[in-house]
């Protein structure tokens, strides 16, 4: 039987790395319709267009969500989801039972501390002995300790946090009205990441996601750069929280000064010196260096270590409220105290909900970053002019077009596209909307070269199936573990460059046997809390045989598509018994990993040729294809899910 899995996973494979391979809030007020998409470009009808639209700028279509779309036409659907306000009370409704996605930063801290703030407080409160930590001979016991003085203090896990918010955001992306927004959010998340894995961040992240990039995410780019530079997830998260500069002789700006200015200027004309201020105590050059090479300017934007240094210098004092007496927060409670609340201002300290800007810890030295000068004795308002100049510097805009068009466009997105988007947005202050309208507009985006080419990630994958099966999803932590199966653990991602968006960073072995097994397990209702009503999608009326739902359910789920490629692939896998479980079995040998991702075409699979393979089965298995039923028909829509066609947006 082995050349039956083989089969399948030599098809998923091959076929799905040949197609994938050439590829690639502040809401304003909705306009006039002022602008057309060309999809007669490509070659696409209305409705075809529609639901290419839907493809890309959403987490997929809906049963009869094309049709919506093309009688609203496609250009008002495209303004109603920048705006971003249609009514959602089917996803508040599932929402409600997550109380603690909508907390503040304090409330946070106060009901879901770290666990090193827990042991603290139990040590204070001489629950368990400071000796104890980390060395107790029962610890079972020495958890129900600390597991019972939780319950008395009413304070919850933080991993019960992450749960929630986890969940949340599966529901969000799956049943909002307001694809577009979750989409972008999910962008910009990506572009500024963060992660759980960095305790000192992790308690922040609800309220990052909820309050600095979700309302930004259509606005003008600046202001979501500023928002995120200011976060206390941001802050943490590369350090930025706890840098500052060397103190400055009372008396002015001096000789120190001088050299200070004029070691800024040598470093403009000499690549990547060794700057003497990188050596200052407390200077963190973390979040600086991303801010540039991630955030803004891109890799190739033009900067030196030098200006690295510099902005550092600037960036200096740039740190977190005392949001809370112990743990993450509370570093800045005693001078706080000292100064007291109301004499923040008057002393040059700003408070901006979560953010404070402390005087004394800022370097107040001249500075020079990318030619540009810094008066000595700057304060907060040097950053901000700092990241405004980064903002709409040329190479931001160029480096921000092309993530958005390799996103929605091509892991390769033409140089044309790309030119056209940054120049809209350097023209438009930067403003998301009218860039991605620039996008849509141009014919680079409806070319037949990029229709189709963009690959779903694991996350896409799940909720894009969920969509177009019009899933009910009770437990969405389940779906959460199989997105981190097939590889993608959202939240998780460790580096500040958020996830890889290109196609083969998902193609692998253990990642495609994932993404079958789990359009398997999802349409015959192996995922607790998850299910589907098959029968329902097709008005309850039964196909004739599995051929016919093959036929039938691809249309369903992949509407307005050439499928005669992906019937000709899957036909051959309905004959094959028990798919199912084979496909699970083989997946729990290969675990899901981006380390070592296909990037070469190859009509090969584990040493056997998908061709002969093919020619193999139709030699061995020669039965007719069986009557459907549900059992039958579950395997052929889970098929469907997991095939080639279906993972491409």
């Amino acid at each position: 039987m082995r050349f039956f899995f083989r089969l399948i996973c030599s098809a998923v494979l091959c076929s799905l790395i040949l197609f994938t391979l050439p590829s690639f809030l502040i809401k304003p007020p909705s306009k006039a319709v002022a602008f057309s998409f060309p999809y007669k470009h490509g070659g696409l009808t209305k409705r075809q267009a529609a639901a290419y639209l839907l493809s890309r700028l959403t987490y997929g279509a809906t049963p009869g969500q094309v049709d919506e779309v093309v009688k609203m036409g496609l250009e008002n659907w495209f303004n109603k989801q920048m705006d971003a306000n249609l009514p959602d009370d089917s996803l508040n409704r599932r929402l409600a039972a997550y109380d603690a996605i909508h907390l503040t930063n304090t409330e946070v801290l106060s009901k879901y501390p770290p666990g090193f703030v827990v042991v603290q407080m139990a040590i204070k409160d001489s629950v368990i002995s400071k000796d104890s930590v980390g060395k107790a001979i029962d610890k079972k016991a020495y958890n129900n300790q600390i597991q019972e003085y939780m319950v008395k203090k009413g304070l919850k896990s933080d991993q019960e946090l992450y749960k929630q918010f986890i969940s949340q955001n599966i529901l969000r992306a799956a049943y909002t009205n307001n694809q577009v927004q979750a989409v972008l959010t999910d962008f910009w998340f990506n572009h500024f990441n963060v992660s759980f894995t960095k305790g000192e961040s992790a308690q922040f992240i609800p309220s990052y996601e909820r309050d600095v990039i979700r309302p930004n995410v259509s606005g003008n780019f600046d202001q979501l750069l500023l928002a995120s530079a200011k976060s206390p997830a941001m802050l943490y998260f590369l350090d930025n929280f706890s840098s500052q500069g060397a103190p400055i002789p009372a008396g002015g700006t001096g000789m120190n000064m001088m050299m200070m200015g004029e070691t800024a200027q040598k470093a403009k004309t000499q690549p990547a010196p060794a700057a003497p201020a990188k050596n200052t105590p407390g200077l963190n050059e973390n979040y600086a260096r991303e801010v540039m090479e991630l955030h803004t300017l891109g890799v190739d934007g033009g900067y030196t270590q030098s200006d690295v240094t510099q902005a550092a210098r600037i960036l200096t004092g740039w740190t977190i409220y005392p949001i809370s007496s112990t743990g993450y927060g509370s570093a800045m409670k005693g001078l706080v105290t000292k100064i007291g609340e109301n004499n923040l201002a008057a002393k040059g300290f700003v408070r901006e909900g979560d953010f404070l800007f402390t005087p004394n810890r800022h370097d107040k030295g001249e500075k020079t970053v990318l030619g540009k000068r810094f008066e000595a004795n700057g304060g907060y308002e040097e950053g901000v002019a700092l990241l405004e100049m980064l903002a709409h510097h040329p190479a931001t805009a160029k480096f921000i077009s092309t993530k958005l068009a390799t996103r929605f466009v091509s892991d390769t997105p033409p140089a044309s596209l790309v030119k056209k988007m940054a120049k809209t947005f350097t023209a438009e202050n930067g403003n998301i909307r009218q860039v991605l309208i620039t996008m849509l507009s141009a014919p680079e985006f409806w070319d037949a070269k990029v229709l189709r080419q963009k690959t779903k990630s694991p996350f896409e994958l799940a909720i894009s199936a969920v969509r177009a099966l019009d899933a009910d999803v009770d437990q969405p932590y389940q779906l959460f573990n199989w997105i981190a199966r097939m590889g993608q653990r959202i939240y998780y991602y460790q580096a500040p460059t958020g996830f890889p968006d290109r196609g083969a960073y998902w193609i692998n072995t253990g990642a495609l046997l994932n993404r079958m097994n789990f359009g398997l397990a999802l349409t015959s209702g192996r995922i607790p809390g998850v299910s589907v009503n098959l029968a329902a999608l097709n008005n309850q009326r039964e196909p004739e045989s599995a051929t016919a739902a093959l036929a039938t359910y691809s249309k369903l789920v992949m509407p307005e598509r050439n499928l005669d490629p992906n019937y000709k692939m899957l036909e051959p896998l309905l004959n094959i018994p028990n798919v199912a479980e084979k496909v699970s079995k083989q997946a729990s040998k290969t675990p899901a990993t981006n380390s070592n991702p296909v990037i070469q075409p190859s009509s090969k699979f584990s040493g056997m040729d998908a061709t002969s393979g093919a020619e193999e089965l139709s030699e061995k298995k020669k039965e007719a294809v069986p009557a459907v039923n549900s059992n039958v028909l579950a395997q052929v829509v889970g098929i469907i899910i997991g095939s080639p066609e279906f993972q491409r947006r």
